[in-house]
């Protein structure tokens, strides 16, 4: 008799909860014998997925610098080792990697036929967290609130792909790695010294192939001296 009585008593229990759930509970809009609302979930596999994309971002340390469907670049560069990255105009230009900004021009002061530190026109110069510096110039315009010192992440826009400078009225991204020598005013290192194809390459795939090693190499044989 006693485990009946148990019994009933669960099953009035229950009938109560079933009650509450119907009703909606308080604040609930749900009339009397309505139907108790269904709860929204997120299926296991959506929520993983998810939570490995989230991974992946959090972990890139490098981008590739132009955010363009097409593009084109060469291994090689005449005269020095840089890369001529080729976009339409106006393509996004954004950070290779998260680091501060060193130098930045927003004025085209180069003139035909002189060869020095304004070839190219308007460009941004970062100095990475990894210690490598990044150089783009050629750049048609450099993002609003890009300045010397200014922290940037990585992917951050910071121009737009143009022709300004000796770039031979092609739209390109000219682009260089090299280290912080002495940061600014260096433009024969600045402009770049170690090959950038196999970083682009990685980059362009999604890779994080770094050039910490290389660069720290080059330094090393050449006291940075280009």
């Amino acid at each position: 008799m006693r485990l009946l009585r148990t019994l009933s008593g669960l099953t009035v229990a229950g009938v109560l909860l079933s009650g509450c759930a119907a009703t909606g509970g308080p604040g609930s809009t749900a009339g009397p014998g309505a139907a108790a609302p269904a709860v929204a979930t997120t299926p296991v596999a959506a929520v993983t997925t998810l939570d490995t994309a989230a991974t992946a971002a959090s972990a890139r340390r490098y981008a590739f610098p132009v955010a363009a469907k097409n593009v084109s670049w060469h291994e090689t560069h005449s005269g020095y080792r840089a890369t001529d990255i080729f976009a339409a105009c106006g393509s996004k230009v954004v950070a290779t990697t998260t680091g501060v900004v060193l130098e930045i021009s927003r004025t085209d002061r180069y003139r035909k036929g002189k060869d020095g530190p304004y070839n190219g026109g308007l460009f941004v110069s970062i100095l990475g967290d990894d210690g490598v510096r990044y150089y783009g110039s050629h750049l048609k315009s450099v993002t609003k609130g890009i300045k010397k010192g200014v922290r940037v992440k990585v992917g951050q826009q910071i121009g737009k792909v143009g022709r300004t400078g000796n770039a031979s009225g092609v739209c390109h991204l000219h682009y260089g790695i090299s280290p912080a020598c002495a940061r600014v005013g260096d433009w024969t290192v600045r402009r770049g010294v170690v090959w950038p194809y196999p970083y682009l390459k990685s980059w362009r795939k999604g890779g994080q192939k770094s050039p910490v090693a290389a660069v720290k190499a080059w330094r090393k044989k050449h006291g940075c001296k280009a």
